[in-house]
């Protein structure tokens, strides 16, 4: 029997994984961060030299996937969940700036995608999980029985990860950062290979004029009612 699975999906820079965070906190559900494994994927092409002059090598990065071991520890200190990257703590290098240029590029590519769904499904175990990303409520677990479908304008979107670039003393600018955004969404929604979209039975939540707080008591509502009504 599918176990208890929350999907939150959405646009880039949404805030699903932190809202995905608080939610399997609450609930005391494993948070798997599936944007966190595709960032992982991009770091490890990055460090590995499998991209050169703006160019990706993708069928060495293809053969070296089986070499890639991707695993979330809980960091005692804040309670959250963290990626490890072949037994090496990447929560923070994943955040940058570079693999964020290079992340929707290596989601598109069908071979990662399968690698990571796999592995997805491998983790959600016995437990309940709240799992974010792109394609989990239409392809990793269509059965969901709570589906959440997360966005708001690119502006609003790119103000809100500048705040958070420069609050952690990176250097990037607005116009870097939306521009960012705006060409993920294209690439997500576009891609041949299970582009961005909203399932059909998720919920949508529009969070421009939400803060942090009424977000989360939004979703927190649209759970509490889907999963009283099983």
């Amino acid at each position: 029997m599918l176990p208890n699975v929350i999907a939150i999906d959405g646009h880039s820079s949404t805030g699903k994984s932190s809202l995905a965070k608080r939610v399997a906190k609450t609930l005391g559900y494993v948070h798997i961060d599936t944007g966190a494994m595709y960032r992982a994927i991009s770091l490890f092409a990055i460090e590995n030299n499998l991209i050169t002059v703006n160019e990706l090598n993708q069928q060495k990065l293809i053969s070296s996937l089986s070499g890639i071991d991707l695993d979330f520890e809980i960091n005692e200190l804040s309670g959250l969940n963290e990626i490890y990257l072949n037994g090496r703590n990447v929560e923070k290098e994943i955040r940058s700036m570079e693999v964020s240029g290079w992340v929707s590029q290596i989601a598109k590519i069908e071979e990662v995608r399968a690698f990571l769904v796999n592995l997805q499904r491998r983790m959600a175990g016995k437990k309940g999980i709240v799992m974010d990303g792109r394609d989990i409520g239409t392809v990793v677990f269509p059965d969901a029985p709570v589906k959440i479908f997360l966005t708001a304008n690119a502006a609003t979107r790119a103000n809100r990860r500048y705040q958070e670039i420069i609050a952690k003393g990176m250097e990037t600018s607005y116009e870097e950062v939306l521009s960012n955004i705006i060409e993920r969404d294209f690439i997500d929604s576009n891609r041949s290979v299970s582009p961005l979209r909203k399932a059909d039975d998720a919920i949508e939540v529009n969070n421009d004029a939400m803060d942090r707080e009424q977000t989360y008591e939004r979703v927190m509502q649209i759970i509490n009612e889907k999963l009283s009504n099983r």
